[in-house]
């Protein structure tokens, strides 16, 4: 069975449908995790879905995909513009990796501009809501070719 993509999502994000849904929405994480389970079951991908609040805990997860998964997309939420340790994980795994944000970061405050992960990603979605996700596996699928 070829690896699967795994989809890392860091702080907060747990929250989503109830934190900020003007900026967020209202769909809730499981609500995007079946998503994106039954479009990698269409795109002939597997796929493991996970959320931290914990900065070690999605490093420790990039380090397991570097010998489970084909690829990484990730949305590590205030990580974002915060973690060289999240990056450095990063730059260690040696598959595609794609950026994801829900909101347009670029609309937001200054500091949320900046993104140690986007050094690292072939690529970042931002700003289209959890339907970011779904463009981001469409194009892993491209990336990891299976």
């Amino acid at each position: 069975m070829a690896k699967p993509i795994y989809i890392l999502n860091g702080p907060n994000l747990n929250l989503l449908g109830l934190r900020q849904p003007e900026i967020y929405g209202r769909e809730t994480l499981d609500d995007v995790a079946a998503s994106c389970a039954a479009l990698a079951g269409d795109l002939g991908l597997g796929l493991r879905f996970y959320q931290s609040n914990h900065e070690g805990v999605l490093i420790d997860w990039i380090h397991e995909a570097r010998a489970e998964a084909a690829g990484v997309i990730i949305n590590p939420g205030a990580f974002t513009h915060t973690s060289v340790a999240i990056l450095d994980a990063l730059n260690a795994f040696e598959g595609p990796v794609l950026e994801v944000h829900i909101s347009n970061v670029h609309k937001r405050e200054t500091f949320r501009h900046h993104s140690y992960v986007s050094l690292r990603a072939e690529g970042v979605i931002a700003g289209f809501g959890t339907e970011g996700y779904l463009l981001a596996l469409r194009r892993m699928r491209t990336l990891v070719g299976s």
